[in-house]
């Protein structure tokens, strides 16, 4: 790839625009790395001695691939791959020669001609199997980490890198995600989520929480799984402080921050910022802090950066996600009659902004009036936020505000909400 022009113009070659994303995604995390270009491994001379070792230990690695191969494809396989010299293409072609002395290899070229060439120098590539192991083998890599779909060329890769002299590393073995309909994401289909989009809705560490659970379990990952990451992240920081140290080992936030673990902000979480940002029909993160001070007054742009953060994130997810597919509906006769008797209580409501008295009072509306009692809850977000799952209501109530939810409860009423 790095003899393809950059079809997006900003590269010398695609390889190297591919390389820049990567290292783009390093930085973002934080991560400590050397950057090696395969390319350039090849070229400068960094991976002759692997090569030449690999002439000398032709036969047996060619034993351990044309194990794994159809018997087709065995009649003309080599682990080498030589570069013409005059038009650059990489040829798949059978070697009529392999020579560990002089570390040459023969064969002949696509129009018949013979040549030998040197492996060394950048000459010559190795399939992608061999290459693997003789990466391994060249710079003493002691762990690998890679996915599922790797996992059945762990004994390939591991051999070749043995048979180059070289201790084959620690493996560790992730599983794939999936969309979310439980299908594997793929290129080809383009049904996955990828990184920039995650980071234009939540923060790096809440894909880092994400990532770090359950390795060894397909997960689905998908937009509507980014809200849940953020609060649980947050969730597992206040938790953190009161931890001991066994627990704070046990902790995700721990591994994500290297130890040196922050504490959350987030004086609202991501979900309810979500609600928000849906009854307010924000469109900048100050409509959101307008409701986030009232109910902590102490709290600011400034002196809060991660609720900021993540105020901004809510108005876009909102606008994305959440806006597009929201549908009111009208409350069933029932249903009326609770809205009516909550609006009321609340028009006479003297506790103030506090939550859990708010969640008891919403509670004791409902409970003699809905059996299971969470189809009242699913009422109100049907109604009042046309969604089918919400927040705790109080703590709604406390951040919105006991006037303006009144004065959502006589929209709902009056069918406004529906007609929009």
């Amino acid at each position: 790839l790095t003899s393809v022009p950059d079809p997006f113009g900003k590269f010398d070659s695609f390889g190297d625009h591919n390389n820049a994303m990567l290292r783009r995604f390093l930085d973002t995390f934080g991560f400590e790395y050397e950057f090696y270009s395969a390319t350039e491994f090849y070229r400068s001379g960094q991976f002759d001695e692997i090569l030449l070792r690999a002439c000398e230990k032709y036969d047996e690695i060619m034993s351990v691939m044309l194990k794994s191969l159809r018997e087709e494809r065995r009649q003309t396989y080599s682990i080498f791959l030589p570069i013409h010299p005059e038009t650059g293409r990489v040829m798949y072609v059978p070697m009529k020669e392999v020579n560990a002395k002089d570390g040459t290899i023969t064969f002949d070229d696509e129009d018949g001609t013979e040549m030998t060439l040197p492996v060394t120098g950048g000459n010559v590539k190795l399939q992608w199997k061999p290459d693997f192991g003789a990466r391994w083998a060249a710079l003493g890599v002691d762990f690998e980490m890679y996915g599922k779909d790797h996992s059945t060329n762990t004994p390939i890769y591991d051999s070749i890198c043995r048979i180059l002299g070289e201790k084959a590393p620690e493996h560790f073995t992730y599983e794939l995600f999936l969309d979310e309909n439980g299908q594997k994401i793929s290129k080809s289909s383009g049904n996955g989520l990828t990184i920039d989009e995650w980071l234009t809705y939540a923060s790096t560490e809440s894909l880092s929480y994400f990532m770090y659970q359950k390795p060894k379990t397909a997960k689905r990952m998908y937009f509507d799984v980014i809200p849940k990451a953020v609060d649980e992240y947050h969730q597992q920081l206040r938790a953190y402080e009161t931890q001991d140290t066994k627990a704070r080992l046990n902790n995700p936030v721990w591994h994500i921050h290297g130890g040196e673990v922050p504490a959350s902000d987030m004086v609202v979480p991501y979900s309810m910022l979500l609600n928000l940002a849906s009854v307010s029909s924000a469109e900048d993160k100050s409509q959101l802090w307008g409701f986030i001070q009232r109910y902590a007054p102490e709290a600011s742009p400034e002196s809060h950066p991660g609720m900021d953060a993540a105020a901004g994130h809510a108005v876009r997810y909102y606008n994305d996600f959440v806006k597009p597919n929201k549908v009111f509906r009208e409350p069933s006769e029932s249903e009326r009659e609770a809205l009516e008797d909550l609006r009321d209580r609340l028009k006479n409501w003297d506790g103030g902004a506090d939550a859990e008295a708010l969640q008891s009072m919403v509670f004791a509306v409902g409970k003699p009036r809905f059996d299971p009692l969470r189809d009242w809850f699913t009422a109100l977000y049907e109604v009042l936020l046309g969604a089918s799952q919400g927040p705790r209501f109080g703590g709604f109530i406390a951040l919105y505000g006991i006037d303006e939810t009144t004065a959502l409860i006589d929209a709902a009423l009056a069918g406004r909400l529906v007609a929009g």
